[in-house]
C-alpha cells in the first residue's frame, strides 16, 4: 500500500509521546514564523498535560506508526450558550503528510469526544497572517467570530497584573 493511500490513525497522545508533541509544537512555530515566542520545554508539557490534573489533552495522528499530526486542546465553558466546548490550542500537520484531511479528521474526532460529554461548540484561534489557515477553516465551516478579538497579557505584564493587590 502506498503511503497517499494509507489511512490516519488516531490515538490519545500519552507521556511518552512529549517530545513528539514539543518537536511538533516548535516546527508549527516555525512555519508561522513565531519560532522565538515558544518558551515551553517538554517538561512543561510533561506536567501540565501529563500529571494528577492535566490542563490539556493532545490527539496524535499516525500513518504506518509514523507521526503526522497533533491537535492540542482543553476543555471551555460558554456562559452565553450554557455549554461546554472545546478550545484547539494547536493543530498541526506534518509537511509530508499535507493535503490527506489529517487536520480535518483530527478537528472532527476532537468535536466528536466533546459533543460526546455535552459539548457544543469548538473554538480556536488563527495567526492573523496564515491564510491558508484561514481558508482552511472556513472551509471545515469555522468561520471567524465577527464580534470577538483574543486579547492577551503574558509573562512579566501577567505576573505584575496578577500580583498586585487588590484595592
Amino acid at each position: 500500500m502506498s503511503k497517499s493511500s494509507q489511512a490516519a490513525t488516531l490515538r490519545p497522545g500519552t507521556i511518552d509521546d512529549v517530545e513528539t508533541i514539543h518537536a511538533a509544537l516548535l516546527r508549527l512555530g516555525t512555519h508561522i514564523g513565531a519560532h522565538q515566542e515558544i518558551t515551553s520545554t517538554p517538561e512543561d508539557l510533561r506536567r501540565y498535560g501529563f500529571g494528577a490534573n492535566p490542563a490539556f489533552s493532545t490527539l496524535i495522528a499516525e500513518i504506518d506508526g509514523e507521526f503526522a499530526g497533533l491537535c492540542l486542546h482543553f476543555p471551555i465553558f460558554s456562559t452565553w450558550m450554557g455549554r461546554p466546548g472545546v478550545y484547539v490550542q494547536d493543530l498541526y500537520v506534518e509537511d509530508r503528510f499535507r493535503g490527506r484531511r489529517i487536520g480535518e479528521k483530527l478537528l472532527r474526532r476532537v468535536a466528536k469526544e466533546c459533543r460526546a460529554e455535552g459539548g457544543g461548540y469548538l473554538r480556536l484561534s488563527v495567526d492573523t497572517d496564515n491564510e491558508t489557515a484561514k481558508a482552511f477553516y472556513e472551509r471545515l465551516g469555522i468561520g471567524r467570530s465577527s464580534y470577538e478579538q483574543v486579547q492577551k497579557i503574558v509573562g512579566d505584564a501577567f505576573f505584575a497584573f496578577a500580583d498586585t493587590l487588590e484595592e
